[in-house]
């Protein structure tokens, strides 16, 4: 454990966030929770928590070092931004306190004061409304951070996959167009340097996923495997990074195949993420690699049509806690057995 708490922002609070770090909270000692403050939302959390049936002490505080002591006893929270908790009735007042909370824990870790961010759900369209101007959390930190939006990498990551979306949020008759061999080298860069300091692994091996079918088929079914993706591919392994590829994806997420290698650079966002969520919905972290500071997120959105109904699975909350955690460790020179 590192000497700062983690930093969790709120998300919308018309969503489940609210209710599942409540939930994470309550499920500390089981799980081994590192511990954690939350930027704001004090009321918000205690509704959140009653609504769920959960018996979970709220306390503000005004510095997060005070969560070292509390954590066990309360589930502390900064003093400031508060609002009403509606459960799946979201609204301009919501959004306003889930940037300020956002705003508020991204400060606190790029400052030093928190040892990482993990960050709950937001409502992009809401937000934009009240002057959030990024496509997600990841570029509101990465510019935070003083970050190129493109050097932050989005992995998703549990306990069966890693996978990191080369192109993102894009139409998809637009991806070929856009991966080059320039963006595939410093990707699996960015990757190969996190799987060491971050996630403790010497010699990380990274595959690579075709773009089409077969990978191209010596041509048959496109030229984008053989001119962009296997050049790539070359580079990285002259650099000494164990690339391999590129793979067929409708073989690259078998059990076997996945015993091969530590994550899988996947050209489009679905085929990175059909298959994390396929495998482990209930436990998936979405992890931005390539940061000064440690960000992680549960891999699911806001879930409007469930909050407040105690049906939302912890589980991805937990573990977007957890690895942030063991990611601050590392970081910090702490030696995790």
């Amino acid at each position: 454990m590192t000497e700062l708490p983690l930093v969790v922002s709120l998300g919308d609070p018309a969503g489940v966030g609210p209710e599942l770090i409540a939930a994470a909270w309550a499920a500390r000692e089981a799980e081994l929770l590192p511990p954690f403050v939350v930027a704001g939302g004090a009321s918000v959390l205690a509704a959140a928590a009653e609504a769920r049936g959960l018996s979970v002490p709220v306390r503000e505080v005004f510095h997060p070092a005070e969560a070292l002591d509390l954590f066990g006893l309360v589930l502390p929270v900064l003093a400031g931004a508060d609002g009403d908790y509606t459960p799946g009735a979201p609204d301009r007042a919501g959004a306003e306190l889930a940037l300020a909370s956002l705003s508020e824990a991204t400060e606190l870790t790029r400052a030093g004061d928190c040892s990482g961010l993990v960050t709950a759900p937001i409502a992009k369209a809401l937000l934009a409304e009240v002057g959030f101007d990024h496509p997600g959390q990841t570029e509101f930190v990465a510019a935070a951070c003083g970050v190129a939006a493109e050097d932050a990498v989005m992995m998703l990551a549990g306990p069966s996959l890693r996978t990191v979306p080369l192109t993102v949020h894009v139409a998809l008759y637009a991806v070929p167009g856009l991966i080059t061999r320039d963006l595939i080298v410093a990707k699996a860069r960015i990757v190969a340097r996190a799987l060491a300091q971050d996630f403790g692994l010497a010699a990380p091996r990274l595959a690579i996923a075709a773009l089409n079918p077969h990978a191209g088929e010596n041509g048959r079914m496109g030229h984008e495997d053989a001119a962009i993706i296997a050049p790539a591919i070359a580079i990285l392994r002259a650099e000494g990074i164990d690339a391999s590829g590129p793979h067929p994806a409708d073989a690259l997420f078998t059990p076997r195949a996945r015993a091969t290698y530590d994550a899988a650079l996947c050209m489009y966002h679905d085929q990175a993420l059909v298959p994390l969520k396929a495998l482990d919905f209930d436990e998936g972290v979405n992890v931005t690699l390539g940061l000064p500071i440690v960000r992680t997120s549960p891999d699911h959105g806001t879930a409007f049509g469930i909050a407040g109904k105690a049906l939302a699975d912890p589980g991805a909350t937990i573990a977007a806690i957890r690895m942030a955690g063991e990611i601050a460790a590392r970081r910090a020179g702490i030696d995790l057995g």
